[in-house]
């Protein structure tokens, strides 16, 4: 039957603002090259830490450095995640608040799409885990290890594989993967705070409301780095996952251009440090997080071990099934509709590739299982296999997409019903 009002019908994923399409432009322009060096820095860190020199691989990461007065007196893997990630994280809080103020995010009618699709694609990886882990040997510590999405690599894998597809459903992984990243910092906040001191916690916040008052008044960066890296230390000495501060200082960001400015801070402070975060912070993190045994005895380990299976199907199963079940659910029980231009299996190709989990589900792994637990290397060794799995089959799910999109463009936009 013809629906009597279509023009009250909206668009689960719809035409892009000019700031979203400025927003999906840069990231397209520089994650295709921090994803190759996460890649370089994971592989090597593989190869080294199952190589003879393994012994220097270990003694290197476990090398303390730093103050312990101050509770600085962190290994190097531990200032690899809980230092250098934190500009990932603050580069995460820029790109944040841009959506926010002036990309999909800012209106509620298309911001609830990807945030019921991302809430679906966390919720169900985190039951896969549960349900698997209720077998004995399983841990329900790691329920939160499945449900991030790498944007870097997801966002690589869909501009390599899926060049033809519709620009409307690159946004729509885009977005989802911002809110994604947005829910994930929550969980981190939330469920992996440690110790919690009130004092520390007021200080850094206070630090960082002195740093979103000079950042508005276009203050030098001498004086804005050292505020961020202090809130960073009181965070940290605070028990919240120090990375929380970057997030923070990246939302305190004004992400609208104001008199006298051609771009907003926001922008110009994410082309300076987002080359620091690709190029250096996310591949050192992968160098020091992703060095585990591959030998035949650890993976037979992993393959046995609840944890890593949890881990593993919420990311290749759980994730797909969690976004298409939510998007399916939202169209069926409301007036909204797909975009003309995206069909269901290319929204399936997408909700593959956003199973590649890799940087902030390594954080959460080592948040949640500490260097003596029995699940630890088997949880590292899944989120790698585990992510290069939904790679590789998204990446061929988006080829056959794109194959379908071109032979569409060929014959006018009819394709024969075997390939739609």
């Amino acid at each position: 039957m013809t629906d009597p009002t279509p023009e009250r019908r909206t668009r689960v994923i719809g035409p892009l603002t000019p700031g979203s399409l400025r927003n999906l432009a840069d990231t397209l322009r520089a994650e295709n090259a921090g994803a190759i060096l996460l890649l370089l820095g994971a592989v090597v860190a593989l190869a080294w830490a199952n190589s003879p020199w393994a012994g220097g691989y270990a003694a290197l990461s476990d090398t303390v450095v730093g103050p312990a007065a101050l509770h600085l007196d962190l290994t190097v893997a531990q200032w690899a995640t809980d230092g250098l990630l934190a500009i990932f994280f603050f580069v995460v809080g820029l790109e944040l608040k841009r959506e926010m103020v002036d990309g999909q995010l800012r209106r509620p009618s298309t911001a609830i799409v990807p945030i019921l699709a991302a809430v679906g694609g966390m919720a169900v990886p985190a039951l896969v885990y549960t349900v698997v882990n209720l077998q004995a040997g399983g841990s329900s510590e790691g329920w939160a290890i499945p449900v991030a999405t790498d944007i870097a690599f997801a966002v690589a894998v869909l501009t390599v594989f899926g060049k033809r597809l519709p620009t409307a459903l690159r946004a729509f992984l885009l977005t989802l993967a911002v809110v994604d990243d947005l829910l994930g910092i929550v969980v981190i906040a939330v469920f992996y705070a440690v110790g919690l001191q009130i004092v520390w916690l007021g200080v850094s916040l206070l630090t960082i409301a002195v740093f979103a008052v000079l950042v508005r008044r276009r203050t030098t960066a001498w004086l804005l780095v050292p505020l961020a890296v202090l809130a960073w230390t009181f965070m940290h000495m605070s028990g919240v996952h120090a990375t929380i501060a970057g997030v923070i200082l990246g939302f305190t960001v004004p992400a609208l251009a104001r008199s006298g400015e051609t771009v907003s801070r926001a922008e110009r402070l994410e082309h300076v440090w987002r080359p620091v975060s690709a190029g250096l912070a996310v591949p050192v993190f992968a160098l020091f997080a992703a060095g585990v045994s591959m030998s035949p005895s650890a993976l037979a380990d992993a393959v046995s071990d609840p944890a890593a299976q949890g881990v593993a199907l919420g990311l290749v199963l759980g994730k797909p099934v969690g976004i298409l079940l939510a998007t399916f659910l939202l169209v069926r029980l409301t007036k909204a509709t797909l975009d003309p231009s995206v069909r269901w299996p290319d929204l399936a190709a997408v909700s593959v590739v956003a199973g590649v989990g890799f940087t902030v589900s390594l954080l959460i792994g080592e948040l949640s299982f500490d260097a003596g637990s029995p699940h630890g290397e088997n949880v590292k060794a899944a989120i790698l296999l585990g992510s290069l799995a939904a790679a590789a089959l998204g990446g061929a799910l988006l080829t056959w997409r794109t194959r379908v999109q071109a032979r569409r463009e060929v014959t006018g936009g009819q394709p024969s019903a075997s390939v739609r």
